[in-house]
């Protein structure tokens, strides 16, 4: 990239803001003071003029319990947006929250903005778009996994293959990497939002008991469980009951959830089968030594790690802090660009 000494000047003094935009959490990393903003994903808008009336926890927490004219959405779906403009407005809310950090004003800060593996010319265009237009002087895009690996500290660039599993709300992402490059991948868009969708329905079938998504994920992270527990756990869940239209309580346990859940870990487990298969027979060797890391908060599903161990018959472990790998990941390329800058995708790759 040419020398622009406008850049230069400018970033000796803006904030480098390394983006998770997630499905379900969106988080922000400025470079050198590290996570400063893990808040939900959601916006609450008056229906008809489409305005925003809260952002992140606030917005979360209305879930449910918004007038009419007032709904609370995802403006992401699957990781990607679905609503571009309610995106825009709550990534300046958050860039805001952000430049909150300095004590002096600062130029518009430079983004490196995770994104799915599997998003279209289109979806990474509408993220990079929706970042300018926030207020970022400078937006990049890197795909997950492989912020997700740089997050977790794993050896990406070496000879010996690395595995990242990164499950997010809306999309797991499967990534085998090699000097530096990606050798086998898959994207699937079952994730955590998913799972709570299995909760809701087995519920409802099961107990005609309607819930809300907030109680089903409260449940999945309770008691939702991918492998036998030591000791199984109950819950009581509270909701409506479609036959008598009245509020109703029940007590359910791990092991009814963990039915719930399977056909979702299920598909998880195969996906990763799948990417092996078609993976490199001395790469494999060495996942055999090495292991596989799982990141994301799908990661944090109980037992998880012990399930996908037994299944793919080698160690998997949990990422460090394993819900901000992906932003981590995405401030380390600002951190040491000249390194890093060969990771990022799309349409900012053609300007470096």
């Amino acid at each position: 990239m040419a020398f622009n000494p406008l850049n230069w000047l400018l970033g000796l003094f803006s904030l480098d803001i390394g983006i998770d935009l997630g499905t379900a959490n969106t988080l922000v990393n400025v470079c050198g003071k590290g996570i400063v903003i893990n808040e939900p994903s959601w916006v609450a808008i008056e229906k008809r003029s489409k305005r925003p009336l809260a952002i992140g926890a606030e917005a979360k927490a209305m879930v449910g319990r918004t007038p009419p004219n007032v709904v609370a959405i995802r403006p992401l779906r699957h990781g990607v947006i679905s609503e571009f403009d309610i995106t825009e407005a709550m990534l300046e809310y958050f860039i805001g929250k952000a430049h909150e950090q300095s004590i002096v004003p600062v130029p518009r800060p430079r983004l490196v903005v995770g994104l799915p593996m599997g998003a279209t010319e289109v979806e990474k265009r509408a993220v990079y778009d929706a970042s300018m237009a926030a207020g970022a002087r400078q937006t990049y895009l890197i795909e997950e996994p492989t912020a997700a690996a740089l997050g977790a500290d794993l050896p990406i660039s070496g000879m010996r293959g690395s595995m990242i599993v990164d499950i997010g709300g809306g999309t797991t992402e499967v990534a085998l990497f090699s000097w530096g490059s990606i050798v086998t991948s898959r994207s699937i868009r079952i994730a955590g939002d998913e799972m709570d969708q299995d909760i809701l329905k087995y519920i409802r079938n099961k107990y005609n008991l309607l819930i809300g998504e907030l109680m089903a994920e409260q449940v999945k992270i309770n008691i939702g469980s991918a492998y036998p527990l030591k000791e199984e756990k109950t819950m009581t869940i509270r909701g409506r009951n479609l036959v008598s239209g009245l509020p109703e309580a029940i007590e359910i346990s791990s092991i009814e959830i963990r039915e719930a859940l399977s056909g979702s870990v299920a598909i998880i487990v195969n996906t990763i089968k799948d990417s092996l298969d078609k993976a490199p027979p001395e790469l494999v060797s060495d996942l055999m030594e090495v292991g596989v890391c799982i990141s994301g908060g799908g990661s944090l599903l109980q037992e998880l790690a012990e399930r996908l161990s037994n299944d793919l018959r080698m160690r998997v472990w949990v990422a460090e802090d394993t819900m901000t790998c992906v932003a981590r990941g995405a401030g380390m390329v600002l951190d040491n660009f000249d390194e890093y800058s060969r990771y990022l995708v799309g349409l900012e790759r053609s300007r470096l």
